[in-house]
């Protein structure tokens, strides 16, 4: 059994394998594993972060930024909960389970989120202990991956969002040499969809600009879906 799966508090384990579409259907079981997705998003995000910060020390702000969403997206915590058996211990309701929850990206990767969230609780909010569990996670990811999963493209992604939830006309971005030297200038971006701002970023080219900006838009609205979620 993987160590992120060895709990002193096991009834935290479960909750955290607990999705709502069991909870649902068995009210009696309480909470839901959502609040604690929540912590691990968080605690993921600053990890990740600090990983790519001491592995790069070369990299910049946009091209780290880039990195961690490779190394934290839906996908690759999907392969994590994969890889440390969360698979078939997923607590889901019949409907899900029907849908072929237990091979859902989504549903992996939110779970994973939940038991990391859990496991720093169980380890009296230890982040070493969190830190040795994960990090070895981290390191087993190719650099080609990490590499081409973020130039995939953050525009990409959030030209689905706009077209799925506002408008199927593309987001259009204005970009502006701002400063920086001839030789390495210094690009903004903003993106903007029916002439609403939704982000903005910066680069050494355009191209890395637009990219950050759609990162800032992306990052914008999963803030604002954790807000919503939570009640804020």
């Amino acid at each position: 059994m993987h160590k992120l799966l060895i709990f002193q508090d096991e009834e935290l384990l479960r909750r955290a394998l607990t999705h709502r579409s069991y909870v649902h259907e068995n009210p009696q079981e309480g909470e839901h594993n959502e609040r604690l997705e929540f912590l691990g998003d968080a605690l993921l995000n600053f990890l990740s972060g600090e990983y790519l910060y001491s592995r790069y020390p070369s990299k910049g702000e946009d091209e780290l930024t880039r990195r961690r969403s490779a190394l934290v997206d839906e996908k690759q915590l999907a392969k994590f909960a994969i890889e440390v058996g969360l698979g078939l211990k997923m607590r889901l309701g019949k409907g899900a389970m029907r849908e072929g929850g237990f091979q859902n990206p989504n549903l992996l990767s939110s779970t994973f989120e939940a038991v990391i969230g859990a496991y720093y609780l169980d380890n009296n909010s230890n982040i070493e202990a969190l830190r040795a569990v994960v990090r070895p996670l981290f390191d087993s990811v190719p650099e080609s991956i990490v590499e081409s999963r973020s130039d995939v493209d953050s525009k990409n992604r959030f030209q689905e969002w706009v077209q799925r939830n506002v408008t199927l006309t593309p987001p259009k971005y204005i970009t502006i040499q701002t400063g920086g030297f001839s030789h390495a200038p210094e690009f903004i971006a903003k993106v903007f969809v029916d002439d609403k701002e939704y982000g903005e970023g910066k680069g050494r080219n355009k191209k890395d600009a637009e990219k950050s900006a759609a990162e800032d838009a992306l990052a914008k609205l999963k803030q604002r879906e954790g807000d919503s979620e939570s009640g804020t």
